[in-house]
């Protein structure tokens, strides 16, 4: 088991670039099982989840090569029957090969999925959507068992609008009988790009980057490469990060848009930023305000996955702030970690109050999950003395090399076994 040490007190300066988006490459690499050929990605983040989604897809029969973050897929001949259950359930993301898999094959055996503990995260909803595209499915105890004759094209009327099933619905569809129609789908940057793979794939999709999706379906796709997209939470974690520690940094390859809820946060707690076509400048103030009614909302509003970054930078503010949680019930977990640091935080329901002005010390904590780990870093930046953070692994689920980026910056932090 690893964990990370920082010593802070140092401010971050200087230049980074921000890697791929663990949120696109997860669906893409599903996606790449619809083509009978070779797909080669660029810019693939190398994280522990791309590791578990290769080797997901190499037990079908995908013959898969890697050259730092350049990805080559060779999906000419898989055998997806049935999937390893240890490996499927250590992410969520294996759900996404269910849509695929039934636009190419018959048949298929799911183990259930896996991932962070952060909150209910109904796989029904991934169900009801294929079962209107002739897909049966049946719960077994070994996870989920799906046949098709067929799939074919259905208006999709969605509850909420999951990122998981948006994307699950448009992977089934590619290769469709009919057109699919996705009404109140989810408007994440990470499915515009899985819309624009599969369209320089040979998909037919309309209506990219809004909430209504149309998906004609297409005989086949064919070879392609392709980049993905910069990661929006890890640019956003790395503008608290900076917030919180001090300084001022440039983030590399991200597009302001992908993380303007974040850039407003932040200017409202009294950061400078500056902002070019693919870069943004953060310049931390002396003193960070209270930031009050930070509401967590499917994009374009505040991201729930930078709702303990957010936290953790504001706990050391002048005055009072809050954050309301609305998409994941436990994603407070963080809190008496943070507490223990000297952080003054209260929570009721879905709310928590931070009174600010703590000075948080250095302390032995344990990452929950993914973002929280993330957000534990950044608290021992802002932190005096050492901030040992436990169960790291968490934290490379989504992050290439969280230590090497901020010590390029300027932050005594290294990683121990």
């Amino acid at each position: 088991m690893s964990s990370i040490c920082i010593r802070g007190g140092y401010c971050l300066n200087g230049e980074v670039d921000i890697q791929g988006a663990k949120n696109a490459a997860l669906p893409i690499m599903a996606a790449s099982l619809l083509n009978k050929g070779i797909v080669c990605l660029r810019r693939c983040p190398q994280i522990s989840d791309v590791r578990h989604m290769c080797r997901l897809l190499e037990q079908m029969g995908v013959r898969i090569e890697t050259d730092g973050d350049r990805l080559i897929l060779d999906t000419k001949e898989i055998d997806p029957i049935e999937i390893s259950a240890p490996d499927a359930g250590k992410m969520r993301s294996s759900v996404l090969l269910l849509g695929p898999l039934m636009g190419r094959k018959t048949e298929v055996l799911m183990p259930y999925p896996g991932g962070c503990t952060i909150g209910a995260r109904p796989v029904n909803w991934h169900i009801e959507a294929l079962q209107k595209m002739n897909v049966q499915v049946s719960m077994r105890e070994e996870g989920i068992y799906c046949r098709t004759k067929g799939i074919k094209g259905a208006k999709i009327v969605l509850s909420y609008p999951s990122v998981g099933v948006t994307e699950n619905v448009i992977l089934a569809a590619v290769l469709a009988e009919g057109s699919t129609e996705i009404i109140n789908a989810a408007m994440e940057p990470e499915i515009e790009d899985l819309c624009r793979f599969l369209i320089a794939a040979g998909a037919r999709i309309n209506g990219i980057g809004t909430n209504r999706i149309v998906i004609t379906g297409v005989e086949q796709l064919h070879d392609v490469q392709y980049t993905i997209m910069a990661d929006r939470i890890v640019a956003g974690t790395y503008m608290t990060a900076v917030a919180a520690a001090g300084g001022q940094a440039v983030l590399k390859g991200v597009r302001v848009r992908h993380v303007q809820s974040v850039a407003d946060v932040l200017a409202e707690s009294g950061c400078g930023l500056i902002i070019c076509e693919e870069s943004i400048k953060i310049i931390a103030p002396s003193v960070l305000l209270g930031v009050k009614n930070i509401q967590t909302q499917p994009y374009p509003g505040f991201p729930t996955d930078m709702q303990s970054q957010m936290m953790a930078c504001l706990c050391t503010a002048h005055g009072e702030s809050s954050i309301t949680e609305n998409i994941f019930e436990n994603r407070f977990k963080i809190v008496p970690e943070l507490i223990r640091m000297g952080a003054d935080i209260s929570v009721s329901g879905s709310k928590a109050l931070l009174s600010g002005s703590a000075k948080l010390h250095g302390e032995a904590v344990a990452a929950r999950d993914l973002r929280g780990g993330a957000a534990l870093v950044a608290a021992g930046l802002a932190a005096e003395g050492t901030t040992i953070v436990q169960e790291s692994e968490y934290i490379d689920r989504g992050y290439v090399d969280v230590c090497s980026d901020l010590r390029s910056l300027g932050a005594c932090i290294d990683r121990r076994q």
